[in-house]
């Protein structure tokens, strides 16, 4: 599809689908079988182990409240999530070495094995669900669908007004 076909009905119908379809995106791909197989908790699990996963690789340190305004959930059910991780051994909580008054969350040895292990399924998963596509369509919807996902780091901040994000 060219620019110019984006203003065609054809492109504007294709554009309205996304929203849906990122919706059944999830929800499917979780039917996806995987081994071993995947449950409820899992899902929150993996979505906790990300988020503070990609905190350190950004250098950056993830707490109960960050996790809340990056999930867009209150922050009680944030703490529930995470005291479920720190039961299972998979997230221990800390000091911040930044400012000694705040407790910042890390990944363990477990959690880290856990993300890993989530990861592959998720991988599991996108060769199943397109084990029917060419080669060069698997590789390239994989590139851009990293693609995308970089372009989401312009995105507003979880918990930015909706002032800051009109200004992007």
């Amino acid at each position: 599809m060219t620019d110019t076909d984006a203003s065609m009905p054809q492109g504007q119908a294709l554009l309205d689908a996304v929203g849906a379809a990122f919706a059944r995106l999830r929800r499917r791909t979780m039917q996806a079988p995987v081994d071993p197989p995947s449950g409820p908790k899992d899902l929150k699990r993996n979505l906790v182990l990300n988020i503070v996963d990609e905190a350190a690789e950004a250098d950056t340190e993830m707490t109960v409240g960050g996790l809340a305004e990056h999930l867009l959930v209150d922050p009680s059910v944030a703490s529930r999530m995470v005291s479920d991780c720190i039961s299972h051994g998979y997230l221990v909580r800390a000091a911040s070495q930044r400012d000694g008054r705040r407790t910042v969350l890390h990944l363990t040895q477990d959690g880290t094995a856990l993300l890993n292990r989530f990861r592959h399924q998720q991988r599991q998963a996108f060769e199943y669900i397109t084990r029917d596509w060419p080669e060069s369509e698997r590789l390239e919807f994989a590139r851009l669908l990293l693609k995308y996902t970089d372009s989401t780091a312009r995105l507003p901040a979880p918990g930015a007004g909706a002032a800051q994000q009109r200004e992007t």
